[in-house]
């Protein structure tokens, strides 16, 4: 098993440039699984639930950077925001509140993503493009100190139709680009999962969350 994980690591590792940050999605995989990983040198992961993402913290070694890229409720982020690295998930102004406000509680200034909402289905999260530009131009948000956007994140719709997919990854590349206006250290652009990473960097992705193809399939 400790094998294929890290072939399975290795060919996505090579198929990828060393320009993008690839995050390894270790939700619902055993510890063991991420201590191999580990100890060939991948230093970056990423959980979706809360409770999962603290446990592996307590356990695993301190110099992994660890990424929530799941929905995050606002009364949970109090749990995460002494050690998590970046969260791609912010949907809203009151979150990111939440963060900069337990951000400041532990002397730290966060990294979050705006997710925005780029695929055809409705039960995704994310702002619209309006939304989440207006919000980095607003003085409520020139207020928070204790948090960095340091980019975009976007999932693209569940489909074997790459042209769909394509044309969702090239919507959160304009988005991005405006945002670069605003705000010029915004750079990261967070798409491209294990089955349209590949698409997702050809549109301009400088980071992407790899599960299944590095673990396996889930329980």
């Amino acid at each position: 098993m400790s094998n294929s994980l890290v072939d399975n690591l290795k060919k996505v590792q090579d198929a990828i440039p060393e320009s993008v940050c690839l995050v390894a999605v270790s939700k619902t995989k055993p510890i063991e699984n991420i201590e191999v990983l580990y100890k060939t040198g991948q230093r970056v992961f990423g959980e979706n639930r809360v409770e999962e993402l603290v446990e592996k913290h307590r356990v695993l070694p301190k110099d992994i950077e660890w990424h929530m890229i799941g929905h995050l409720q606002s009364k949970k982020t109090k749990k995460i925001a002494p050690f998590i690295s970046l969260i791609h998930s912010i949907d809203s102004f009151k979150l990111l509140n939440e963060v900069n406000k337990e951000a400041k509680k532990n002397n730290r200034v966060i990294s979050c993503l705006l997710q925005f909402h780029i695929a055809k289905e409705e039960a995704k999260y994310g702002f619209t493009e309006k939304e989440g530009l207006e919000l980095i131009e607003s003085e409520d948000f020139k207020e928070l100190n204790n948090i960095s956007i340091a980019g975009v994140m976007g999932m693209a719709t569940f489909t074997d139709n790459n042209a769909v997919v394509r044309n969702e990854f090239i919507t959160l590349k304009k988005i991005s680009d405006k945002l670069l206006l605003i705000s010029p250290s915004s750079k990261i652009i967070s798409m491209g999962m294990s089955g349209d990473y590949s698409i997702a960097i050809e549109e301009g992705s400088t980071m992407i969350r790899v599960g299944s193809t590095i673990f396996g399939s889930r329980n």
